[in-house]
């Protein structure tokens, strides 16, 4: 599973619809308004990195209200409880 972080500009008077919008399409797990140089930012979880290409291009940035998008695409996840467990490791 490939993990995309999406900022997204977005249409000031429209923030709310165009981020309903986005959150609607499938592959889009979570969408979140920002303060700061963004307006959204989401969360895009897809099988494969062709399907961020047909995602992204196809469908994000043609939504109403999408002026401009950055996509990150993520490595490796890291969590408190994965740093935790990793040097609990040999504590019993």
């Amino acid at each position: 599973m490939i993990t995309a972080i999406v900022l997204i500009s977005a249409a000031t008077d429209a923030i709310a619809e165009t981020a309903q919008a986005i959150a609607d399409v499938e592959g889009v797990a979570e969408v979140y308004s920002c303060a700061g140089d963004i307006d959204l930012v989401a969360i895009l979880r897809v099988p494969d990195h062709e399907d961020l290409a047909r995602l992204i291009p196809g469908h994000i940035s043609k939504i109403p209200g999408v002026l401009d998008t950055a996509t990150h695409i993520a490595y490796r996840s890291f969590s408190r409880h994965d740093t935790e467990a990793a040097f609990a490791i040999g504590d019993d």
